[in-house]
């Protein structure tokens, strides 16, 4: 719930305040129970005898009586019920889209969307772009492919009804799509922070100045790379003039966040369309105030494929709203603090201590010799073994001296020995979407 619309009460604040939020977000729950627990077939077997028939009295009453819904329980859904499980909510002659999922954590799921629901998260995706100072004198480009992903259409729809020129970028080479962020006269990015980083390099490699675009913000998903300050500060080194603006969505809720606007690096829930908790990912009580937890969404708005207190598996942290105070940028929806720290399943314990991904990046990116990176984990002994593989920016960069300095670094912040050894400027795989950069064995 960000900025107040024609119908919104008086108040002098430009900001839905706290209680207002949560009452709205109520309201909308309720509706929501009201449409689903008669018709959809997936929370019927679910909720089997659970007390929702009456309307829910408070938020908190609602987490204490309806169960979480896991991942792994809709892919045995979409798997019993072909192809799409049983969690529509309405006949599937009104549903008119369907995405899925990358797939990259298992089983990809299929998701549809009647019109009605397209449109509440294109709503969301607004909020997006609003926060990040679109307007509609602004021409976007979209460094991906258009396939499945349903952030890549969400987004450009959004995009094209703000009133944006919307440039498509799929099916092009990354240097095809340089020429054409400069021949349109492009004001926005949007693609993942490695694909930024990768454009930053193709544009070196053929001689193409950066300065010469009109790119002043790039909108970044799909990795958490947006919200790690030196990730940030090499995108912005690398696309001198432009700001990063961190977003991230999933194709299972839609868009849940949008950078705010004063503090990088802080992400603000979109919370007219998500009732959002923290949890305690072993025990699933609410995390104590302060402390990181696993992300839990409720969709209040997609009604016709609705999740219910599903745990996404990101791991938060709670930055301000909870105590009804605002933001330093007037809002007061829930914040995130360095947004997604990382996912509950993508800890390492490494010779007994926890490594998340975006911990092992924030280190590497402090060093701007590096260009490309790989990190392979070794399961073969009792005790894990991390070992990291670096490709130099550019042929002059001492390999030895940068995989010593990196190792010093590493033992630093983690009193870990974590060896790290060069490779030729190449050897590594570039990315367009989601990076996998860290292999197990």
């Amino acid at each position: 719930m960000e900025q107040r619309g024609s119908n919104s009460p008086a108040n002098t604040n430009e900001f839905f305040s706290r209680r207002e939020i949560v009452t709205a977000q109520l309201s909308r729950l309720r509706e929501l129970l009201a449409t689903v627990v008669p018709a959809n077939r997936f929370y019927q077997g679910k909720l089997g005898a659970l007390s929702l028939d009456a309307p829910i009295s408070t938020l908190e009453a609602f987490s204490r009586i309806c169960p979480f819904t896991f991942k792994d329980e809709l892919v045995k859904d979409q798997v019993t019920h072909p192809p799409y499980g049983s969690r529509l909510t309405f006949p599937l002659a009104r549903y008119t889209r369907c995405h899925q999922t990358s797939g990259t954590s298992g089983v990809p799921l299929r998701w549809l969307d009647t019109p009605e629901s397209w449109e509440s998260m294109i709503d969301s995706w607004k909020q997006v772009y609003r926060a990040a100072g679109v307007t509609p004198l602004d021409r976007i480009f979209f460094a991906f492919s258009f396939g499945p992903f349903i952030g890549f259409w969400l987004a450009f729809e959004a995009g094209a009804q703000i009133g944006c020129l919307c440039l498509p970028g799929g099916g092009l080479s990354s240097e095809a799509r340089l020429r054409s962020i400069i021949d349109h006269g492009a004001t926005v990015l949007c693609c993942t922070p490695t694909y930024a980083i990768r454009l930053a390099e193709i544009a070196a490699d053929e001689k193409i100045s950066l300065n010469s675009t009109r790119v002043k913000t790039i909108i970044v998903a799909g990795e958490p790379g947006g919200s790690i300050p030196s990730t940030r500060a090499r995108l912005e080194q690398l696309w001198p003039g432009a700001r990063i603006f961190d977003h991230h969505g999933m194709t299972e809720v839609g868009p849940v966040t949008y950078e705010c606007p004063v503090r990088p690096g802080i992400l603000h829930l979109i919370e007219s369309a998500y009732f959002p908790e923290v949890i305690d990912p072993t025990t699933g009580e609410a995390a104590a105030s302060g402390a990181a937890g696993e992300l839990v969404l409720t969709t209040l708005t997609r009604t016709a494929s609705p999740l219910l207190r599903y745990r996404t598996g990101d791991l938060v942290k709670f930055s301000c709203g909870s105590d009804g105070q605002p933001c330093p940028c007037g809002r007061y929806e829930l914040a995130l603090e360095g947004g997604i720290l990382g996912r509950v399943d993508d800890m390492i314990v490494v010779r007994g201590v926890n490594i998340f991904p975006s911990a092992v990046e924030e280190i590497l990116r402090q060093f701007s010799e590096v260009g490309e990176f790989q990190v392979q984990i070794n399961h073969a002994q009792a005790l894990a073994e991390m070992k990291i593989q670096v490709e130099p920016i550019d042929a002059a960069v001492d390999v030895r001296s940068l995989a010593a300095r990196l190792e010093k670094a590493f033992l630093t912040a983690f009193a870990l020995r974590v060896p790290v050894s060069g490779v030729a400027i190449g050897a590594l795989p570039r990315f367009e979407h989601k990076a996998k950069r860290w292999l197990k064995s």
